[in-house]
């Protein structure tokens, strides 16, 4: 049965869906979620690396929690989160060793060929690598 299920999150659309899902999982099974907001510094730029430099990540995981818990009332008492940083798939992955994951949610955004050829897609890598069952939430 899944206990501990994990979303990566990054504020769109389809990532609100994952969590969504998420939460409704946990609540189904008396599980959990662990949301992980990962950051790039190639995406990020100066602002990723203010993050990474100086001690603001405490008060970004709470402006995270204020907003899953707009998407979500009531799941604050489900969710752990973390803000970190590095690429998404490789980050994501490593949680579930970490931390005891055994379930990964993803929500899956459209990109064209050629977006997903250049910046790759986190989905399929995840769901190529994942040695836990992956839920893909469109």
């Amino acid at each position: 049965m899944i206990k501990y299920s994990l979303v990566g999150y990054d504020g769109s659309d389809a990532s609100q869906r994952a969590f969504r899902f998420a939460v409704e999982l946990a609540r189904c099974t008396g599980g959990r979620v662990r949301v992980v907001w990962v950051l790039q510094v190639s995406e990020g730029g100066a602002d990723a690396c203010a993050l990474m430099m100086a001690d603001s990540g405490t008060q970004r995981a709470q402006e995270l929690l204020a907003e899953l818990a707009t998407i979500v009332p009531d799941s604050a008492q489900l969710v752990d989160i973390e803000l970190t940083h590095g690429s998404p798939g490789d980050v994501l992955l490593s949680q579930v060793d970490e931390h005891g994951v055994d379930h990964i949610v993803i929500g899956h955004t459209e990109r064209g060929a050629l977006a997903r050829w250049l910046l790759g897609s986190v989905s399929s890598n995840v769901l190529a690598r994942a040695h836990v069952p992956v839920t893909i939430v469109r």
